[in-house]
């Protein structure tokens, strides 16, 4: 019964690092990456789709992105999603295929992401932590329901090297990302 219960909290503390992870990928860090584009969403044909859902999006250069829509006609849409989006890089576009150039991350800029990641970060420790006192919660329930108190504290102390293992694996992907950013 504990063991379930602590397998369960690892599998959802595990999609919180996913997040985490996903987040930090849709970051930019001056290099071009089509994971930039993941949050892009087009209205094709007045429906919301992800642009990697209507054209092949490759990286030919460290610095650029090209977009080639499989329908011609969602070329303008395209373009519209892009600017509108929090991306901060104007597309070009010659009718046919759309290039985006990543600019040189100033200093500055550098600095406001690693911000950005450490908020991002600390959502995902939260959302660990939050699990982690749900399950105890569902633990001490279990206690009274006749579960004995030694089995109790065991899966408490599990759940606690659980939630800290998870934890440095985002401070982990912190600090890579850091680098990452901080890289000139």
């Amino acid at each position: 019964m504990v063991k379930e219960l602590i397998s369960a909290a690892e599998e959802h503390m595990k999609k919180s690092v996913d997040v985490v992870r996903k987040e930090f990928a849709s970051l930019r860090a001056g290099r071009a990456t089509p994971a930039l584009l993941d949050k892009v969403v087009v209205s094709y044909y007045g429906t919301p789709t992800p642009i990697n859902q209507l054209a092949n999006i490759s990286v030919p250069e460290a610095r650029m992105l090209v977009i080639q829509p499989w329908d011609k006609s969602a070329v303008p849409e395209i373009e519209r999603a892009i600017m509108k989006s929090d991306i901060g890089i104007t597309p070009t576009s010659d009718g046919n295929v759309i290039r985006l150039t990543i600019p040189q991350l100033t200093q500055e800029r550098r600095l406001e992401l690693v911000k950005v990641i450490k908020k991002k970060a600390e959502e995902g420790r939260v959302a660990v932590r939050n699990i982690r006192r749900d399950y105890n919660d569902t633990l001490k329930a279990k206690q009274k329901e006749g579960i004995p108190e030694d089995e109790v504290k065991r899966g408490q102390d599990e759940l606690q090297k659980t939630t800290d293992k998870y934890i440095k694996e985002i401070d982990e992907l912190v600090k890579a990302k850091e680098q990452e950013i901080m890289q000139v």
